[in-house]
């Protein structure tokens, strides 16, 4: 009945079976991710080993669905072993899944250098070997990916609840313990499904990898199963083409690669997430709060002067900021650039725009007003609220000043006695010639 899935050449059934294993690992991937349960990944993967030695010492046509299915018999042992020692001992789960992990392997191993004759092959399935997949193999793939895939997306929504809070999801009715015994369940079978494409060692990777770079991606679930899908499949096709290519490439460590390629691109580029996207904002927000404050240090040295005039010195302003003039310099033509200060004919001084001045106010109110909310609320000393005062000025938004201002009745002086700045109010230069 499947048939006209498998294709003729050996490449052909090397680059499907790739694609199974991308797109299987990538979708149950994401809700390994989302449970923090990657080590079980490969404390399962591990686990299958003995099965797989069984299977090819009791099926001597090497069947693959009887090497499946002890495979998949010694994953779900080890699964439920990590789950029983996990609840009746005070035993975390790294600690249960490193003790099964590694004992399961290590059987598997001494099984098979005892019969080494009857499990030839088993490197295959150690390591990987794409190249080994025949057309039972690949129906066999076919078969338990479909079958992944109808579960995953029939029981998307319970599996996700669980996922994030079993309490909660106990709570609306789920059956937390089935749910979890099917998601062990279907994690077996993706690792099983892996096993001739990637090996036993490298599983793991194609089950997380993809997912996690989805994660960097997206917020939204569904959004994270597609892509996290894509790129499994991506990698898979990758390592196939590489290792058809190249005959001395192992298919598993190429896939892996592959995936981990496809994972350092988001990890630098996503535009919410990767570590450049992160990088600009923190580059942008230190900038911001730089300009703020040469715009607060303008504020007050007008101030000072009782606003008798709207220009203030470059020199003034770097005696204000402790700073040299190159230093102010630069800092000004980043204010200019922003339309928050204009410089006088001779350069040599600057005056703030409407902008300038409305935002100048606006953080040294934000300023005043948390200092005499910790003074008067939280039992501040008003010696000791200034540096708290400078970090979350820059920050808080209308709605909080809003509060804080109901809160302190509207005041107009501050714990050191200076006047907080009310809005609306004008321009200084509006001030200056319109005072008499």
């Amino acid at each position: 009945m499947l048939d006209f899935l498998i294709p003729g050449s050996g490449s052909g059934k090397a680059l499907m079976a790739a694609i199974l294993l991308g797109a299987g690992c990538g979708l149950l991937g994401c809700f390994v991710v989302l449970r923090r349960v990657a080590l079980m990944g490969d404390a399962v993967s591990h686990a299958v080993l003995p099965g797989v030695v069984a299977g090819l010492i009791y099926s001597s046509d090497r069947n693959p669905a009887v090497i499946f299915a002890f495979a998949a018999l010694a994953g779900l042992l080890g699964a439920g072993i990590v789950r029983l020692m996990m609840t009746t001992t005070r035993l975390k789960s790294d600690t249960a899944l490193g003790i099964v992990l590694a004992t399961f392997f290590a059987s598997g191993i001494m099984w098979q250098s005892r019969n080494q004759q009857d499990t030839v092959g088993v490197m295959n399935f150690l390591f990987g070997n794409v190249g080994s997949i025949d057309a039972s193999d690949l129906r066999m793939m076919i078969v338990t990916t479909l079958m992944l895939l109808v579960t995953v997306f029939l029981l998307k929504r319970p599996l996700l609840l669980v996922s994030f809070d079993e309490g909660f999801s106990r709570g609306l009715g789920y059956p937390v313990r089935l749910l979890n015994a099917l998601f062990y369940f279907l994690l077996t079978f993706s690792v099983v499904v892996a096993l001739q494409a990637v090996g036993v060692v490298l599983v793991s990777a194609m089950l997380i990898t993809p997912a996690a770079a989805a994660y960097l991606l997206t917020d939204r679930f569904n959004k994270m199963l597609w892509l996290s899908a894509i790129f499994g499949v991506l990698s898979g096709m990758a390592g196939a083409l590489v290792s058809a290519s190249y005959n001395d490439m192992p298919t598993g460590p190429v896939i892996t690669l592959s995936a981990t390629l496809v994972f350092a691109i988001v990890y630098f580029v996503a535009p919410r997430h990767g570590v450049l996207a992160k990088l600009l904002r923190v580059t942008n927000r230190k900038n911001r709060v730089r300009r703020e404050n040469t715009l607060k240090s303008i504020y007050q040295i007008l101030e000072g002067e009782g606003f008798a005039h709207s220009e203030v010195s470059l020199i003034m302003l770097a005696e204000k900021q402790r700073n040299t003039e190159d230093v102010i310099r630069r800092r000004c033509r980043a204010l200019v650039r922003h339309g928050l200060v204009d410089y006088s004919p001779d350069k040599l001084s600057v005056q703030l725009t409407e902008t300038g001045w409305k935002r100048a106010m606006e953080l040294v109110r934000n300023h005043r007003l948390w200092e005499l909310y910790l003074t008067n609320e939280a039992d501040y000393a008003e010696d000791h609220v200034h540096d708290d005062a400078e970090k979350i000025e820059h920050i808080l938004g209308s709605a909080v000043i809003r509060q804080l201002e109901q809160d302190l009745d509207f005041p107009e002086l501050d714990p050191h006695g200076k006047p907080i700045p009310q809005l609306p109010q004008s321009h200084p230069q509006q001030f200056l010639t319109t005072k008499p």
